[in-house]
């Protein structure tokens, strides 16, 4: 069985990654460049392609900087030092207009060739940053549009399923869940505005979500350590 899964280096979608691997799929990752300031995380997601074995890890180029429209892709400063509160009262300026809608469009059309019927993303509704593209509806509407837009599904030789398996964790299982299977957690990167050299900042929504999931899981971030 063959799955594609959305591979950005953090710890949600390499998890995903573990996960879709010890489900017994063979796993063609695929990452996004899309212009993000945090280049680091693209360094990261070939150090996870490769230490988790995909059978195959492609990299496409879509510079979503040429619309703007969030801190990760125009010149506006990320959000620092937020509580839980201030991160749920509004979706914040680090959302990136459309962005899981064009991945997994993406990840629809390697799948479509490569013939898989499972695309597995790493996206969570519960310890997040308030994204209206990590919400159950948003999948299973992405989910019903994958099978009538495709040869495949309109042909019915390829039902198509978009597995979500991080979606009702909260950020300590996700650690949990890492752990359980063999995750370094040290060729990750999470961090929405790193200093240079990729190290994080630690302040971040973001990292602020990490520490707290590594806390409350009783586990240590090496990544901490580095910082």
């Amino acid at each position: 069985m063959k799955a594609v899964c959305l591979l950005s280096g953090g710890l949600d979608s390499s998890t995903c990654l573990a996960i879709a691997r010890a489900e017994g799929f063979e796993v063609y990752a695929l990452t996004v460049d899309y212009g993000q300031r945090h280049r680091a995380e693209l360094d990261a997601a070939r150090r996870v392609a490769i230490a988790l074995g995909a059978s195959a890890h492609r990299v496409i180029a879509l510079d979503l900087r040429a619309f703007g429209g969030s801190a990760l892709t125009a010149d506006l400063a990320v959000p620092k030092d937020r509580d839980e509160s201030g991160m749920a009262a509004e979706i914040p300026v680090t959302y990136v207009p459309a962005r899981n809608t064009v991945m997994l469009s993406l990840a629809l059309a390697w799948a479509e060739v490569l013939g898989a019927s499972d695309i597995y993303l790493g996206v969570n509704a519960v310890d997040y940053s308030g994204y209206p593209d990590c919400r159950p509806e948003f999948l299973e509407a992405f989910a019903a549009l994958a099978n009538l837009a495709t040869k495949a599904g309109v042909e019915g030789r390829m039902k198509l399923s978009v597995r979500a398996p991080l979606l009702h964790l909260s950020k300590a299982d996700i650690v949990r869940r890492a752990r359980e299977l063999g995750l370094d957690f040290a060729l990750t990167h999470s961090c929405y505005d790193p200093e240079d050299g990729g190290r994080a900042c630690g302040r971040c929504d973001s990292c602020l979500l990490r520490r707290k999931g590594f806390q409350e899981a009783g586990i240590a971030d090496p990544l901490e350590q580095i910082r």
